[in-house]
């Protein structure tokens, strides 16, 4: 612990850099490698839609003392019921409880659901009248997914808007939303490749990441707004430095914050996937879990480089760069001065003109004079 403090400390102070904005070209092709990976699973696979939005019927099963080789148990007592070889799921709820769901249940008639009640009650040992049946028309489905679009569209509308209002540049709201998109396309995209079932809880947790995205980012872009004022009004660091500095100085504060929010999200993974099953609350689990992961990694590897790409032609932060140029190169120049003097043993004082010395110029560029780099 006092060593993670230590770290977060270096890297707040400037003592330690890790050069993210640098090496930004690393982390685009390792985004371009996960989003082909996504790709391929959401254009390739496609989405595993539950009942909820294909339509169709669904039976549960309760009590069943013996859940041995359940499914095919379950798929064989279908069977027999509808005289075909139905398209099924079955899954175990808990610990005694089996739901089979399928599009086309015999032809579909009151008749055909009670047969295949019975036939199912029969095989697990249960009264027939504890076998619950509904069924779902995929016009339900339709409406959620509708909403849900519209819904999505509302918000990146409005969060366009605020943080451009906000942070007073569209370049911050533009790199903002590229980072958004990439986590919402990232966690859809693993839902495909993995197969995943998409329900309307589903849908729940992918709006509700987004809204986590935008928070992690735009508690770095502020620090990046801070650090880029000052590098405007002193001229001591490019904008690439300042921005760079500013995912440093916020790198351990995200990670803890996504360590404590991922903790209490992995505990519902873990109680859902062994005592509970499929529900609601393990649907909205897996999606928080793979999009709160990937947003974090979009805040610091994705938004901030962005951002500095967006405004490297502007002409303000070209000349920045020429103006934090200078300035360094006389700091090093007199850094090498004081070396010299030191070494042949004449100590001299700081020129006043450069606000403290050597040391100090060091510590206004965000490093330290006994800076380690973690490239």
């Amino acid at each position: 612990m006092a060593s993670l403090a230590t770290f977060g400390n270096d890297l707040f102070t400037g003592r330690r850099q890790i050069d993210f904005i640098g090496k930004r070209k690393r982390w685009y092709a390792l985004t371009a490698l996960l989003l082909a990976l996504a790709a391929v699973g959401l254009f390739g696979r496609g989405l595993n839609f539950g009942l909820e939005f294909t339509g169709g019927s669904e039976l549960r099963v309760p009590g069943v003392s013996s859940t041995h080789d359940y499914d095919t148990r379950a798929e064989k007592a279908v069977q027999s019921a509808t005289g075909s070889n139905a398209d099924i799921v079955v899954t175990k709820l808990g610990s005694d409880t089996i739901r089979v769901q399928s599009e086309k249940l015999g032809n579909g008639t009151a008749d055909a659901t009670d047969a295949v009640k019975t036939s199912l009650a029969k095989e697990f040992g249960v009264s027939p009248s504890n076998v619950t049946s509904s069924f779902i028309g995929p016009s339900w489905g339709e409406t959620v997914t509708h909403k849900a679009i519209v819904a999505l569209f509302v918000f990146l509308a409005f969060v366009s808007v605020l943080l451009a209002l906000y942070f007073r540049t569209w370049t911050m709201a533009a790199a903002a939303l590229i980072a958004l998109l990439h986590d919402l396309f990232f966690t859809v995209g693993i839902y495909a490749l993995t197969g995943l079932e998409v329900t309307p809880a589903t849908m729940i947790g992918f709006l509700t990441i987004l809204g986590y995205s935008i928070y992690d980012t735009v508690v770095v872009f502020d620090k990046v707004r801070e650090n880029t004022s000052e590098a405007f009004a002193t001229g001591r660091r490019s904008f690439d430095q300042a921005a760079n500095y500013a995912v440093n100085q916020t790198l351990v504060r995200s990670i803890n914050t996504s360590v404590v929010a991922l903790l209490p999200i992995s505990a519902i993974l873990v109680v859902g996937a062994l005592f509970i099953g499929p529900s609601t609350l393990l649907d909205i689990a897996v999606a928080l879990f793979i999009g709160i992961a990937v947003g974090t990694f979009s805040s610091i590897f994705i938004a901030t480089p962005a951002l500095t790409d967006l405004r490297r032609r502007e002409k303000g932060v070209q000349e920045l760069a020429r103006r934090a140029g200078s300035y360094q190169s006389r700091a090093t120049t007199d850094d090498e001065h004081a070396t010299a003097a030191s070494a042949s043993g004449v100590v001299t004082a700081p020129a006043p003109s450069q606000g403290g010395g050597a040391s100090q110029t060091a510590r206004t560029r965000g490093i330290h004079p006994a800076a380690k780099r973690d490239d």
